[in-house]
């Protein structure tokens, strides 16, 4: 499986950036673009992203109501305000809606894309270990350690997949979600149902929590 563009979600309305935004940004991320929030909120319950840029005016919900309510469902997802107002007032009441940076418009793509590489940048460096109950996961190694059976290694996919369950703990992905952070385009919704069995199969029954009618989360494997 090759290394994916991480993923950016665009929403703005207007029918000449929008469109300008997504070929430009096309070229370093995987861009959907949403002309209002009521569409980015269906997005974002089919597909994770890494980052986002959200345009503070929208007809309908407005930006700062769109990421209340992100926040609001415990989405955590970096989120870049973006917006013809640039009064420190408004910067703070986008701030304080739970955006992480504001750029005022005209803005030069250029920064616009450097503020999106520091938004997703791990100045921390990656994880080495995880614990899942009495499990330990080394995602950078693709195995597991069982506190019974010592070493187990994993598929590329199946340490991608667990590792998108570990990331938030308590959220609950949908299978659409899942599908499209952990497995390249084109799979099904049924590739998730193989990979969470595999996992269980592997390891134990109670490392993936089935929640029903919603989708999966992390286990509490003994």
């Amino acid at each position: 499986m090759s290394e994916r563009a991480k993923r950016l979600l665009v929403v703005e309305d207007d029918p000449r950036l929008g469109p300008i935004m997504r070929d430009v940004l096309a070229a370093d991320w995987d861009v959907t673009l949403a002309p209002s929030a009521e569409d980015a909120l269906e997005a974002v319950a089919s597909a994770l992203f890494d980052v986002m840029v959200v345009d503070r005016r929208l007809p309908g919900l407005s930006g700062e109501d769109f990421v209340r309510e992100l926040r609001r469902r415990r989405v955590a997802t970096p989120l870049l305000m973006l917006t013809a107002l640039g009064e420190v007032h408004d910067r703070v009441e986008g701030l304080d809606a739970g955006a992480n940076d504001y750029l005022v418009k005209p803005f030069e793509f250029a920064e616009l894309g450097a503020r999106l590489r520091a938004l997703t940048r791990d100045y921390g460096g990656p994880r080495t270990e995880l614990t899942i109950g009495s499990w330990i996961f080394y995602p950078q190694e693709r195995r597991i350690e069982s506190p019974y059976t010592g070493r187990i290694a994993l598929t590329e996919a199946e340490s991608a997949l667990l590792g998108v369950l570990a990331s938030a703990p308590e959220r609950v992905f949908t299978r659409e979600q899942l599908l499209s952070a952990a497995f390249e385009r084109g799979e099904s919704a049924a590739t998730v149902e193989t990979y969470v069995h595999y996992l269980r199969r592997k390891t134990d029954r109670g490392i993936i929590d089935t929640v029903r009618g919603a989708g999966y989360r992390l286990g509490t494997p003994s």
